[in-house]
């Protein structure tokens, strides 16, 4: 298979706060609640880190996942008075337990990368799956390749292909390659040279460079007398 498996940012800082306030995954806030909420984000994208700390902190405590996560954050970026981990740790545990989808992404990329002390695949791919079945692309991503590459779950082409196949048909780009590779080899599924050029032509158009040589060398495939 080519390239790409790196295909989202690892970094907790990749994750942008004002998103986790818009994040459609835990269950709706009463609207007092969501007006606080986008306050705290606007003071913390102006600037103002202590006043959004303060607004953070208190929804938190009245167990807003949203709030939770962003506090986490900060505590991971080093933007509190002490930063800590651990703390941070189960601020995204409370967050992802809410059921806040972006938290369960932020704390299986955690455990995975050690953030939280020695990494921990198994822990990971247990939020990475919770998340990718509640809709995250890169937590489908993340699914997918573990399963291809047998990084911390069996090796299972299969179960690559339906976590790429979910992220593809959310518009992942990326996906879409892998997605065409896997149809094109035969990986994991019946080798399928039309549904292969349907998702590098998919991957194309969305702005991938390789895929339309791969789309013109599927065509010329296609066209070519059995035998």
């Amino acid at each position: 298979m080519p390239r790409r498996f790196a295909l989202l940012p690892r970094c907790a800082a990749a994750l942008l706060l004002a998103w986790a306030a818009a994040a459609a995954a835990a269950p709706p806030l009463a609207p007092a609640l969501q007006a606080e909420l986008e306050a705290a984000v606007q003071a913390y994208d102006g600037g103002q880190v202590d006043r959004a700390r303060a607004a953070f902190e208190s929804l938190a405590r009245r167990g807003v996942p949203a709030a939770q996560h962003n506090l986490a954050l900060m505590h991971l970026l080093g933007e509190m008075p002490r930063p800590d981990r651990g703390v941070a740790r189960q601020l995204l545990l409370q967050s992802a337990r809410g059921g806040f989808v972006t938290a369960q992404v932020a704390l299986a990329r955690g455990f995975e990368n050690g953030d939280f002390g020695e990494r921990d695949l198994a822990e990971a791919h247990r939020w990475y799956e919770l998340a990718a079945t509640a809709g995250s692309v890169e937590a489908q991503v993340a699914m997918g390749t573990a399963h291809y590459l047998g990084r911390g779950l069996p090796r299972d082409a299969a179960r690559a292909l339906h976590w790429y196949r979910q992220a593809a048909q959310a518009g992942e780009v990326g996906a879409m390659y892998l997605l065409a590779s896997m149809y094109e080899q035969g990986d994991g599924v019946s080798q399928d040279l039309r549904l292969a050029r349907y998702w590098y032509a998919q991957a194309a158009a969305a702005g991938d460079e390789a895929a339309p040589g791969k789309v013109k060398e599927l065509e010329r495939r296609l066209a070519a007398p059995p035998g």
